[in-house]
Parts: structure tokens; sequence; C-alpha cells
């Protein structure tokens, strides 16, 4: 089982989702952050579970798409742990740069 690390990135991105469906919805925007968090949490024990980024095509830098979003993860298993690096909506534009941006 890998630990799952949550990026600064990615935790903003939740957040601004979460606050963006609670203008219309807190119970939904409760139902969304439960379910990302959930499909976040299951990649400990089922890493390979997403797809390669296809704008990467990197073996370690995977994809769990959940509804409009992309839950975009790097997997190290060298240190046995997973990191979420941005919870991304499908209709924007994701390019390799963002990617890079994020992971540093």
């Amino acid at each position: 089982m890998l630990e799952v690390n949550w990026t600064e990135n990615a935790m903003e991105d939740l957040e601004q989702i979460v606050r963006y469906i609670a203008r219309d919805s807190v119970f939904y925007s409760k139902v969304f952050y439960d379910r990302i968090y959930g499909i976040a949490e299951k990649l400990a024990s089922f890493p390979d579970i997403g797809r390669i980024v296809p704008e990467m095509g990197k073996q370690n830098i995977r994809e769990v798409i959940s509804g409009n979003y992309r839950i975009i993860y790097q997997i190290n298993y060298r240190q046995n742990k997973i990191e979420i690096l941005t919870v991304h909506h499908t209709a924007r534009l994701l390019t390799v740069r963002d990617i890079f941006d994020i992971i540093g």
C-alpha cells in the first residue's frame, strides 16, 4: 500500500472546485469532495488503475476521470508514495508544461 499525498496545487484545485459547487449546493459540494478524496485514497491500493496521461506519455504519471474532472497523479514506487498533482476540468486545456510546472 502506497502513501497518498496531495500537492499544494491539487489541494487548491479541489478547494476552488468545491467552493464553486457550494455556491449552488453545499450538499453536492460535499458529495464531490468525498468522491474525489475517495478515489485518491483508493489509489494507495491500486496505483495503476488510472490510465497514462496522454499529454505526458509517462508510465508513472496517470489519471483517473471522475465526471468532468481529471485526477492526475504521479506514482513513485521507490519512495512508496503517490502524489496527487491536480484536479483538472476536462473542458480546460492541459499542456505538458502545466504538468511540469506542478511537478517542479
